[in-house]
């Protein structure tokens, strides 16, 4: 049987020091998963204007980053439900090994098209490492020690968040841009090599029936919600034919997936998930969180390049308070949760953190504050941010049986992945919209160091400044909802013990 922890002690899992051996040899190879996905969503970034120069395509650069978002989010909750039917063990190998049959695929590209078919390979291989960390951890240890595993891997993530650009720069400058792809293959068999040794395969006695129609419906589902996102307002207006056509199919297919998922023996999102209000809160807090993360990330560079007058290296660097503050608080956070067994206020806490900050960065901008007083303010943002996202998931691991664990798991990634999507998408659509109010006169397409009149410069520097300002603002109403809704939601202790 499992032995109880209290709640000053440390974890006391391996029965032996062969079983302690094993349980930090799969531990190191879930983080070499989770950093094989993490690098793979930035490292490409850096490498892109290289990629074109070889290959042309420039009209398609923008699919090399879609084609593997839209793959790996739509796939995710698959891989959770798979694994509960068919073993932790079998699905990480599955999802490896798929991914690194991209990434060579990818490496190997001649062409923009080819590239963009492999990249979307490797997506759905991707979708799997991220929740199967994650779900690997709630069946290694007991919900009350989750919460510092689930923050040191949220820690890793931040740092590859960070790293992910400057290695691909580093890479594509000394060797070449297909290496940022070959350089995956030692690692994923590294990470198989190690998930072989220490994670033991539990077999399901008990037949199973895989619901392909649910995953079929999510898949349409999502894809065509991500891909509305990403090309609304880029490649075609938010009100055109393409766009709204998308929008709708994406509405069906929620309604088919919901019916079918009513009536499926076995459904991939079971409907008595979101019968828990804890799980249904949560994960609603993690897709709100995870918009405002997501378009701060994005728009962040842009505003240091575009009003602080920052090159892209230092842009780029310039968000690492932010990332900084997301690595200490997923760690220390998950340790204060482990010790004390509870996690509400601890969020709710970050939650607020986070809203103030995004509040406090929409005056900056508008006010001119420097770039001392905007990094401080990303560092509160970091600390905020770092403690939600692995608590959360830590408390909606406690929320739900053992046998719906992978699902509960992989939804919540899955919310995270598309709250991201949407909060890009939102805080652009935003920005456009202020900006077009803001340059009535067609400024609004040039970009700040062209060939410009001093007052054109101001006037484009002064409509980026209130534009931005403006997203940021958005940012802490959408992050205070998500404090609401926390503080708001009842909470569960969380257990001391493992479920069997």
């Amino acid at each position: 049987m499992d032995r109880t922890t209290s709640a000053t002690d440390a974890p006391k899992l391996p029965r032996t020091e062969a079983d302690g051996q094993k349980l930090w040899l799969a531990f190191a190879g879930l983080m070499l998963a989770l950093v094989l996905a993490a690098l793979d969503q930035n490292i490409v970034a850096t490498a892109l204007p290289r990629i074109v120069s070889d290959l042309g395509g420039l009209a398609h650069l923008s699919w090399v980053v879609t084609a593997f978002m839209v793959a790996s989010t739509m796939t995710t909750p698959l891989y959770g439900k798979l694994s509960d039917i068919f073993g932790r063990k079998p699905a990480f190998f599955v999802s490896i090994m798929i991914f690194l049959i991209g990434s060579a695929l990818c490496g190997l590209s001649r062409s923009m098209t080819a590239l963009i078919v492999f990249r979307a390979i490797q997506g759905l291989g991707a979708g799997g490492l991220i929740t199967l960390s994650q779900t690997v951890v709630g069946d290694l240890v007991s919900p009350r020690e989750r919460g510092r595993y689930q923050g040191l891997f949220a820690g890793v993530f931040a740092a590859c968040s960070v790293a992910g650009p400057l290695l691909g720069g580093m890479i594509t400058q000394a060797l070449s841009w297909h290496w940022i792809f070959y350089v995956n293959l030692p690692v994923g068999a590294a990470a198989m090599v190690l998930i072989g040794i220490g994670l033991k395969h539990r077999p399901n006695r008990v037949r199973h029936r895989v619901d392909y129609l649910g995953a079929l419906w999510l898949s349409v589902a999502t894809c065509c919600a991500l891909l509305g996102l990403s090309w609304g307002g880029n490649t075609y207006p938010w009100s055109s034919l393409m766009i709204l056509g998308l929008g709708g199919t994406a509405v069906v297919s929620i309604g088919f997936l919901t019916m079918n998922e009513r009536r499926a023996v076995e459904p991939l999102l079971p409907p008595r998930l979101f019968r828990s209000r804890i799980f249904v809160l949560s994960v609603l807090t993690i897709g709100l969180a995870a918009m405002g993360l997501f378009a701060a990330s994005v728009f962040l560079p842009l505003y240091f390049q575009l009003v602080q007058g920052a090159s892209p290296t230092a842009a780029g660097l310039m968000i690492s308070p932010m990332m900084g503050g997301v690595i200490v608080a997923s760690v220390g956070g998950g340790r204060l949760v482990s010790r004390t067994g509870r996690y509400k206020a601890l969020v709710t806490c970050g939650l607020l953190a986070a809203t103030l900050s995004f509040a406090t960065l929409a005056w900056s901008a508008v006010a001119g504050g420097g770039v001392a007083i905007s990094e401080a303010i990303l560092a509160v943002l970091g600390l905020g941010i770092g403690v939600t996202f692995p608590n959360l998931t830590t408390a909606i691991q406690n929320a739900v049986e053992r046998a719906d664990l992978g699902a509960a798991t992989a939804t919540s990634a899955f919310f995270r992945s598309l709250g991201g999507a949407v909060g890009v998408a939102l805080s652009g659509a935003i920005l456009t919209a202020r900006l077009q109010t803001l340059m009535p006169g067609g400024i609004g397409g040039a970009s700040v160091g062209g060939r410009m009149t001093e007052a054109e410069h101001a006037a484009v520097v002064f409509a980026y400044r209130h534009g931005l300002a403006t997203t940021f603002l958005a940012g802490a109403v959408v992050a205070a909802c998500a404090c609401l809704i926390v503080a708001l939601s009842p909470e569960r202790p969380l257990a001391a013990t493992k479920r069997s």
